[in-house]
């Protein structure tokens, strides 16, 4: 099922068009500011997004071109300002569709529907993104706030696994045989020496954030 993201302040609109896009059979998610709908984004992948301009904290502008610098998930503003303008400046930022405020509900569907149709599924996405952390997946490159960092091919794909979902916690022999691709005989050491050497090279591009976390008796997901 096609998950999709609401970025709009106005409590009403937000609703409205959560049962309509529920009713059309999407999974939905909404923000009401534009730093709430960054955030999402750090911890979930979405299909499409759509986006309300004029926003609390982070505006819609600045909500997209940070959007742009890591995915190139389909997002449709949702504009009160409809100049030929505006919409140019919205294309070349990234958007890739506009609807000006009203619009009709049915034009939305179909135009989501477009996008939907037309976008590289996410499975394919070249990029991706964790708080300040990004994955280069064509390059085997990583980068955090910015900063190149230079990571081991298991490094890499440890830190992979753990982005692609970063909600879940995976055990050592779920990332053993995931990364290695072998069966887990039970040598914590391997894992234990990786995760490490990882979190260190994370530490020191940004000391004042934990991007790993242990759980106990468990085993890591992303903090």
């Amino acid at each position: 099922m096609n998950r999709l993201l609401i970025i709009e302040d106005d409590t009403h609109i937000n609703q409205m068009l959560t049962d309509l896009l529920t009713q059309a059979g999407y999974e939905v998610s909404s923000a009401y500011s534009g730093t709430e709908g960054l955030l999402l984004l750090q911890s979930q992948e979405f299909s499409l997004i759509l986006l309300d301009l004029m926003l609390p904290g982070k505006s819609g502008h600045e909500v997209l071109e940070e959007i742009r610098q890591t995915s190139s998930v389909p997002v449709i503003v949702l504009t009160a300002v409809d100049t030929k303008e505006s919409t140019i400046a919205l294309l070349r930022t990234g958007a890739n569709d506009y609807l000006a405020k009203p619009f009709n509900n049915e034009e939305l569907l179909v135009r989501i529907e477009v996008q939907l149709r037309n976008h590289t599924p996410l499975a394919q996405e070249s990029f991706l993104h964790y708080k300040d952390i990004a994955l280069d997946l064509e390059q085997f490159s990583a980068s955090v706030a910015g900063q190149s960092i230079n990571l081991s091919k298991r490094e890499f794909e440890i830190l992979h696994t753990l982005m692609k979902n970063p909600k879940k916690v995976f055990s050592k022999s779920n990332l053993y045989e995931t990364v290695w691709e072998d069966a887990f005989y039970g040598d914590d050491n391997t894992i234990n020496v990786h995760i490490s050497k990882l979190r260190n090279k994370l530490a020191q591009a940004n000391p004042d954030e934990e991007y790993i976390q242990t759980v106990w008796g468990i085993g890591f997901r992303m903090n």
